[in-house]
């Protein structure tokens, strides 16, 4: 019984946390996956790019190692994870189909899902562009997030909107967003990193986000005031927007508790997953990784899962 089983939820590491795209150790994917079971995971989410499951790379000869990996190490692969951008730069208007490319991206990661066992392709919305009126860019997301819907539909994958991006950021914004996208297979990858910062209550918007997440990425953080010296006052004076850097999961400013029972109240049953996606207090070594990985395990046994017993143990690494 996996250690999900009591909530619900199944706890997963994203293959990006262990990338070497912010300093840390890098390990190839089959590697990855292979580690993600010794540290005790049952599922992963594996990143749709280089260095890890690029469509570009992903032959036969590359999945069928995949598949074999997933296997040997009795490990899911429940999502991929998409990078995408919807805006369309104004200095080029409509010259590059930039979000053409995009669907397409998408698309090819939906076909590659069902080879591996997945069934949800994660996504982001847009940064928005300055002097670029606000109803385009938002109609813009909305049209192209259908047509990757309607096209991972043929392969029985769902779309996933992460909320990081500009466009449909604060969660009502996501709400309305998912109805104007109006499709059975687009759902959230809702995040307590966002709204925290941003000061929205935790719990209230993991209660309205519960119902039509699938999916949540969790890291946690602590902010660093910053200040900049003022010689012709002989004073400091203080920046309005903090540093945000990674830390050991539970250890941060993110009420995890209240999030993760706002989403328990509001039904969610999903993908609880780990991610070491920027720098990470105590450096980028493996055994660092490793101890944060575990310490995710921990935290989401004791004060999510609320099953010790059942707990999958880490493997001796």
């Amino acid at each position: 019984m996996h250690p999900g089983h009591s909530s619900g939820m199944t706890p997963s590491i994203f293959s990006i946390s262990y990338a070497g795209f912010w300093g840390q150790t890098t390990l190839g994917l089959c590697d990855f996956i292979q580690h993600a079971g010794k540290l005790g995971y049952p599922s992963v989410m594996i990143a749709g790019k280089r260095p890890h499951l690029s469509p570009l790379d992903a032959t036969p000869e590359l999945v069928k190692p995949v598949q074999d990996a997933l296997a040997a190490a009795k490990v899911r692969c429940d999502v991929l994870g998409a990078y995408t951008n919807l805006s369309q730069p104004s200095v080029v208007g409509c010259e590059v189909p930039y979000i053409e490319m995009q669907i397409a991206y998408v698309e090819s990661l939906a076909r590659i899902a069902v080879q591996i066992g997945a069934k949800i392709v994660r996504i982001f919305t847009a940064y928005e562009i300055e002097g670029q009126d606000p109803q385009s860019q938002w109609k813009r997301c909305t049209t192209a997030i259908r047509e990757m819907c309607d096209r991972a539909a043929a392969h029985g994958v769902t779309i996933a909107i992460q909320n990081h991006h500009d466009v449909g950021l604060h969660t009502e914004a996501l709400i309305e967003m998912l109805a104007d996208i109006d499709r059975p297979n687009c759902k959230l990858g809702f995040d307590a990193w966002s709204p925290a910062l941003r000061g929205e209550s935790l719990y209230e918007a993991a209660k309205m986000a519960a119902p039509h997440t699938v999916i949540t990425t969790n890291a946690d953080y602590i902010k660093v005031p910053r200040h900049r010296y003022r010689p012709e006052l002989v004073n400091y004076e203080r920046q309005s927007t903090d540093w945000v850097r990674a830390v050991p999961f539970g250890t941060g400013f993110i009420d995890y508790a209240a999030f993760f029972k706002g989403l328990r109240d509001g039904g969610f049953k999903g993908i609880a997953t780990y991610e070491m996606c920027s720098p990470l207090r105590g450096g980028g070594s493996q055994e660092n990784l490793d101890a944060c990985a575990i310490g995710y395990l921990k935290w989401m046994r004791d004060h999510v899962f609320l099953a010790p017993a059942e707990h999958v143990q880490a493997q001796p690494l």
